[in-house]
């Protein structure tokens, strides 16, 4: 099976270690992997700063990107989910009408992919730390959890801890970081004192962005405990 990879803009720009580690967790799935390097952003940001023909524009040449006939996954929950709920809006009766249904019908986050389509979930991994798990908002949104929960289960050394309130969103939409600073601070504050109080080493998550939220906050508080891609969870140890 070939894929496409999408690379979400704050992976691609801060973290693209959880990029080249999907690529190593897929391929460790018996999966073929293709990378277009003409992608671009989506448009969620411009879409959640009320930009919507700047948005729509963004999405038409995000949609130009991904013409093959095959799945297309992506390390991260936010964008799938906002291409899944927002493009049929965006594209409704228009020319890309069909582009994007048959788009959206083939877009994966990445555990739901390795789970529910590989039916592949033990990878070799270890990682031999406390972690606790964080449910982002368009994870939940989509359903999805359980996926993650089940692929930690097979790390070697790892022993997840699971929060309280361990759905609760942490403030990391962009909007509110910029609108509301202090309530997005706020928010992720309450999100890592649960985490703390599990006595675990890492946050781990589907969402760089989520991670990357709390990891500003971590930053600034000196708190034992840092943040983790499950990308880079199961890559580790072989």
């Amino acid at each position: 099976m070939i894929v496409d990879l999408f690379v979400p803009c704050v992976i691609d720009q801060f973290f693209p270690q959880v990029a080249a580690n999907t690529v190593k967790v897929l391929e460790r799935a018996g999966v073929e992997v293709n990378y277009n390097p003409e992608q671009t952003c989506c448009g969620r940001f411009a879409y959640n700063a009320g930009f919507l023909e700047d948005a729509k524009a963004l999405g038409e040449k995000f949609l130009d990107d991904f013409q093959e006939d095959r799945p297309v996954v992506a390390p991260t929950a936010a964008c799938v989910h906002y291409i899944k709920k927002h493009y049929p809006e965006l594209y409704y009766n228009t020319s890309n009408h069909l582009i994007f249904k048959k788009f959206v019908s083939s877009l994966y986050e990445l555990t739901d992919f390795l789970v529910n389509q590989l039916h592949f979930d033990d990878f070799g991994a270890e990682f031999a730390y406390k972690v606790t798990y964080h449910d982002s908002c368009s994870a939940r949104q989509m359903g999805l959890g359980k996926e993650a929960r089940q692929l930690l289960s097979k790390v070697k050394g790892l022993e997840l801890i699971e929060m309280k309130q361990t759905d609760m969103c942490c403030g990391a939409d962009l909007t509110m970081q910029l609108n509301h600073e202090p309530l997005a601070v706020g928010m992720a504050s309450h999100k890592i004192k649960n985490a703390l109080n599990t006595g675990a080493d890492y946050i781990v998550s589907t969402d760089m962005n989520c991670l990357m939220h709390q990891k500003s906050v971590l930053d600034a508080t000196k708190y034992p405990i840092r943040v983790i891609h499950i990308a880079d969870v199961l890559a580790s140890g072989w």
